[in-house]
């Protein structure tokens, strides 16, 4: 008996048996394998697409030469920054991007929300799925077609509209050329063509809201507006603070396609901005490191945001991406 309760006692003694990390990583990874495996494709196209041609932002601190190669070009440190921040041009492009990309923040956001809870308040099932299919429609289309539209209207000399006002004897408009017009000219366009895919993100964050609260808001005797007010809106909060983030993580991207498509010679003062300046200094002129340079400096830019942005969100309630 003496020998049995010794034997009891020197196993509870026994310390137990610690994991190691490795060990605990493997039953883990032995666990989930199947889920690895799915996120595997994910994984390879951000590695190979992402990742591994970071690899190239070298050039922007050489003198790249494509007989040379990356590897055998010059190094030439910030000389290609220097070259940048001393330009001329340099700050009326940054005030370009940046007063295009904060007029799409403050213009364009707020609409994708209000067809949202539009379509959200929509009781007839086939109209609300004319509506949507309608608003979504323009989603598919090119920039070049959607110039082309607005060409055939605005055109000086053949536009529809433009034509019209001169038959008519009105003054002749000018949209195409106009500086005063080109940048209303292109969120009028943006929100039109965009409006309703940013309505479809807000629909899925809709219909994730508890029914629930609904029938309990009804009980309470609270109308339709209040139900929106006090449910739907913050049940969606979240999901816009998340699009706003990135947006302003993209805030020196003024959107290239859409601008370098209905840039003019005669609105470069109010249109011309760093991506189409890049794309002139560095495709045309074969400027490689200068485009390189200025993709670094926008994405240390656009990194700061983002961290600023989440860190603000947090502070203000909400979740934030991280």
């Amino acid at each position: 008996m003496k020998t049995e309760q010794t034997a009891d006692r020197s196993l509870l003694a026994r310390p137990p048996v610690k994991k190691t990390h490795s060990t605990s990583l493997l039953s883990r990874l032995n666990r989930y394998k199947w889920f690895y495996l799915m996120m595997t494709p994910g994984l390879l196209y951000y590695l190979i697409y992402h990742y591994v041609p970071m690899g190239g932002l070298v050039i922007a601190f050489k003198n790249y030469n494509l007989m040379k190669g990356i590897w055998g070009s010059d190094w030439v440190g910030f000389d290609n920054f220097r070259t940048i921040f001393s330009s001329p041009d340099f700050p009326l492009l940054m005030r370009n991007t940046l007063l295009l990309s904060f007029y799409r923040i403050i213009f364009n956001m707020l609409p994708d929300v209000i067809l949202a809870l539009i379509l959200n308040e929509i009781r007839v099932a086939w109209f609300k799925k004319i509506v949507q299919t309608i608003t979504y429609g323009p989603y598919f289309l090119s920039w070049i077609i959607v110039y082309g539209l607005v060409f055939s209207f605005f055109a000086p000399d053949s536009g529809l509209i433009s034509t019209w006002f001169r038959d008519m004897g009105w003054t002749q408009i000018d949209v195409l050329t106009n500086k005063d017009a080109f940048r209303p000219l292109l969120l009028i366009t943006d929100l039109w063509k965009n409006t309703g895919f940013g309505a479809i993100i807000y629909l899925a964050a809709l219909a994730a809201i508890n029914q629930e609260l609904y029938e309990a808001a009804v009980v309470d005797g609270a109308g339709r507006w209040r139900q929106m007010w006090h449910i739907t809106l913050p049940g969606i909060r979240e999901v816009f603070v998340l699009m706003l983030i990135l947006k302003i993580g993209h805030i020196m991207d003024a959107g290239f396609d859409q601008v370098y498509i209905f840039l003019n010679a005669r609105v470069y003062d109010v249109g011309d901005i760093i991506d189409t300046w890049v794309f002139r200094r560095g495709l045309e002129n074969l400027e490689f490191s200068i485009a390189a340079a200025v993709g670094f400096f926008k994405s240390v830019i656009g990194f700061i945001l983002v961290i600023f942005a989440n860190k603000v969100a947090k502070k203000l309630g909400g979740s934030g991406i991280w």
